[in-house]
């Protein structure tokens, strides 16, 4: 396989208004790796007597892991491989359980052709329905030769 053919979709290929979704059951262990990773052991995350006692009543994902899977779109659908990341908002909106099922969407919403640039909206819900993040950024997708 040659290496062009691993790209993600170039400026050309993308239209706005176009989506794509990943959905995830975050468990336990998602939550103690990305932990490992980032050394982000806040106890709110990992430790359930902790997190008993406060607003949230139980531990909760880390935010970025949620983040991770509009990152997960972006480097693996839409655009795809090749894709940077160059900006991100984001804001939480409702905290993300061990065990709950979330699903990110990454919507594009403006094109620079000029500038190889794609400014998308992404959110993600839980398997209630409810909205836990939206954000918005830009990326620049692969450019094909």
């Amino acid at each position: 396989m040659a290496f062009q053919e691993i790209l993600g979709k170039s400026i050309n290929e993308i239209e706005v208004g176009d989506k794509a979704y990943f959905a995830k059951t975050i468990s336990e262990t998602d939550v103690y790796q990305f932990a490992a990773v980032t050394g982000d052991f806040n106890p709110a995350h990992v430790n359930e007597a902790y997190a008993e006692g406060t607003f949230f009543k139980h531990r909760i994902a880390h935010g970025q892991l949620t983040v991770s899977l509009i990152s997960n779109i972006l480097g693996t659908q839409l655009p795809g491989p090749g894709t940077i990341f160059v900006s991100s908002s984001v804001k939480f909106m409702a905290p993300v359980y061990i065990e709950d099922t979330i699903e990110a969407v990454v919507e594009v919403a403006e094109i620079n052709a000029e500038k190889n640039r794609l400014k998308f909206k992404a959110w993600c819900t839980n398997q209630n329905g409810v909205r836990v993040l939206e954000s918005e950024g830009m990326v620049m997708p692969p450019k094909k030769r």
